[in-house]
């Protein structure tokens, strides 16, 4: 039987043979990369050990350099400390050798001068004691004569203070008195941003005394000229709002006494108008002791009258409040409200009544009783003025504010009254000897003339004096009393400078030019009174309009010039001055006391 071999069968059998054996190699080659592998970690691990010996073994060799290294400096650093320290111990020696000789001569001098003190105590003994006597007796005396020098100074200065009131009081002139305030922060920020540096803020107006300021005017490449200005009082930027005060409490006296009265505060944007006569606006943080310290003149004026009313008999005065503004010559009423729009500020008119006084028709008047109502009706409209910022101030008043309280006494003393009925009946002789009523009462002097000369009996007066003589039946003699009202007018003028200082354009710049017109107008004015002008130009201005019967009345009135100190404001300044002594020129006239009138009927 034939052998056959399947071919095929021997292949596949050689192939899974060789198969087999290639799995195997590949088993091999894993383990020994396996193996590999570790051989490389073992490998990584004793080259990082032999790395970390290394650095500590090269650690160790430094740090003994430096150890050694620093050894050889301290070393040689002691051996100069020591060197040092010896030189210092002979130094010492040799000061102990010259304190113990400077010792020795100090107590041989002192033993000698207990000596000589010694001898002259023994010599002196009898006489000492009686010209150290003597000695405290006129000493004492000089004290005493020194204080009698002082009171009378300060009583000379208080009577002529007084003589002087009254000197302006018969001359008829304006008060004026000068507030110069300090040096302020934003002086030195306006100066940095002029760019003039620290000679812009140079502090250039001086109060030398209590009447007295000077200004140091500086021009380049000229000397310095001092300018002297004098006034009845003079603040200098050290006095408080109470000093500023009690040079004006006076005159709330002559209020109730039956005259007008008017406060101007006067001045350039950020001289202290508004803080002098307001007072702080930061009122609202301070306590109640520091309120009333930095509290104005309207809220102490307010304060003082109506505590100089509660002096009077109850219900005798009653007090009204008017708030005005004069914003680019309109006069607005601050306390009136439209009915239809209920907006706060209505225009006004000023006329002038048959007497010569000024008078503001439907101007809306609120009832006070105490100084707090005063103020609280003040504030409710004190943000309906008109501010804005100007480079000279961030708040700039830009309208004259008039704060006017006025005062109607319905119970006049009796002693006054008795003297004004005494008055008046010597005005009516005086009248009759002159003037008659009526030919009627011409004919019945005549006759009663005619029939005192019969019967030798004294001259006859008036007929009309004495009510058997006296055929007229009219004026009847019956005398009413009727009350009369006193005005206390607080302004609060607008500043003034010039556009480019102020930096102001369009609408501002409108105001600014109503405002230098106005404030113009009132020097005009004063102008006119000081030279006696014929015509004095009061309606020029809405402000020398309203004020007229203060400015030109009989009114007492009294500017309050507040001025910049610095150099950069020194034209404004200057201006402000020159505006005062204008003022203290005019001649006004005597102020005329507003009593119950007499109607002889």
């Amino acid at each position: 039987m034939p052998l056959f071999i399947n071919r095929d069968q021997i292949f596949a059998h050689q192939v899974h043979l060789l198969e087999h054996k290639l799995r195997s190699k590949e088993e091999r080659i894993l383990e020994l990369e396996t193996e590999n592998a570790l051989l490389h970690l073992r490998l990584a691990e004793c080259s990082g050990r032999q790395r970390r010996d290394h650095d500590e073994v090269t650690k160790a060799v430094n740090d003994h350099q430096l150890q050694s290294s620093t050894k050889k400096i301290t070393q040689s650093a002691l051996i100069k400390l020591l060197s040092g320290v010896q030189a210092v111990k002979h130094d010492l020696s040799e000061l102990f050798a010259v304190y113990v000789s400077f010792a020795t001569e100090l107590e041989e001098q002192s033993k000698q001068l207990l000596e000589k003190v010694e001898q002259a105590n023994s010599s002196l003994n009898g006489h000492s004691e009686d010209e150290f006597q003597n000695l405290q007796v006129r000493v004492a005396a000089l004290e005493h004569s020194l204080e009698e020098e002082r009171e009378n100074c300060r009583a000379e200065k208080q009577k002529r203070k007084e003589l002087h009131n009254t000197l302006v009081e018969l001359r008829g002139n304006i008060r004026v008195h000068c507030r110069v305030r300090p040096v302020l922060p934003f002086d030195q920020i306006q100066s940095s941003t002029s760019g003039s540096g620290s000679a812009s803020s140079e502090e250039v107006i001086h109060a030398v005394s209590d009447d007295t300021v000077m200004v140091n005017c500086v021009k380049a490449g000229m000397l310095v000229q001092n300018k002297m200005f004098e006034f009845e009082r003079v603040h200098g930027p050290e006095e408080s709002q109470e000093a500023v005060f009690e040079e004006v409490k006076s005159l709330l006296t002559s209020l109730l006494d039956g005259y007008n009265v008017c406060i101007m505060a006067y001045g350039q944007t950020g001289s202290g108008k508004t803080h002098t006569m307001m007072g702080s606006q930061f009122l609202d943080e301070l306590s109640g002791t520091q309120q009333e310290a930095q509290q104005g003149i309207i809220p102490k004026a307010a304060a003082e009258l109506f505590r100089l009313i509660s002096e009077k008999p109850a219900e005798s005065h009653t007090v009204e409040v008017s708030v005005m503004e004069v914003y680019n010559n309109e006069v607005f009423d601050l306390l009136a409200r439209d009915e239809h729009s209920n907006a706060a500020g209505q225009r006004r008119d000023v006329i002038t009544t048959a007497s010569g006084a000024s008078q503001v028709p439907s101007l809306t008047y609120e009832r006070v009783s105490n100084a707090s109502e005063v103020m609280q009706i003040i504030s409710s409209v004190l943000k309906l003025r008109a501010h804005c910022p100007t480079l000279v101030h961030a708040d700039s008043s830009r309208s004259h504010l008039i704060v006017t309280l006025t005062v109607s006494s319905k119970s006049p003393n009796a002693v006054a009254l008795a003297r004004r009925l005494q008055s008046a009946k010597m005005d009516m002789r005086r009248s009759t000897q002159k003037e008659w009523w009526s030919p009627r009462c011409r004919r019945a002097n005549l006759a009663a003339h005619h029939s005192a000369d019969e019967t030798s009996a004294s001259p006859a007066s008036s007929p009309c004096s004495t009510p058997s003589l006296s055929p007229c039946p009219s004026p009847r003699r019956s005398i009413t009393q009727t009350p009369f009202r006193t005005k206390l007018q607080l302004v609060d003028l607008a500043g003034s400078e010039c556009a480019g200082m102020s930096g102001v354009s369009g609408a501002a710049l409108w105001e600014s030019s109503c405002i230098n017109r106005s404030l113009s107008a009132l020097s005009d004015v004063l102008g006119a009174l000081a030279e006696h002008r014929p015509h004095i130009p009061y309606r020029n201005s809405k402000l020398t309009h309203l004020l007229q019967d203060a400015i030109g009345g009989d009114a007492k009135l009294l500017v309050m010039l507040c001025v910049s100190p610095t150099q950069r404001f020194i034209t404004e300044s200057l201006q402000s001055l020159g505006f005062g002594t204008r003022a203290r020129q005019v001649q006004k006239e005597p102020p005329r006391r507003k009593n119950n009138s007499l109607k002889v009927k």
